[in-house]
């Protein structure tokens, strides 16, 4: 995503700053669980394995990753559920 994009609106959120491999996905998991089908989570992390990890979790899991961005020290991840 640049900086002329615009983020995607999140329903909800779920910081997993400071978390590493494999916590952000399954924070990100428990979230969607409990979503309604359209929503959106953002999900920030700092885990330099979560540009790995988030694709590959949304592609197997049937979720759409509408992007992802840079916020401050960490990158922000929009999944629809």
């Amino acid at each position: 995503m640049t900086a002329q994009e615009s983020e995607p609106k999140a329903n909800q959120e779920v910081d997993a700053r400071g978390l590493l491999c494999p916590l952000p996905v399954l924070r990100a998991r428990k979230r969607l669980i409990s979503m309604k089908e359209g929503e959106v989570l953002a999900l920030l992390s700092d885990d330099p394995a979560a540009v790995i990890d988030v694709p590959h979790f949304c592609a197997e899991q049937g979720y759409a990753l509408l992007g992802q961005a840079g916020r401050g020290d960490a990158l922000v991840f929009f999944i629809r559920r």
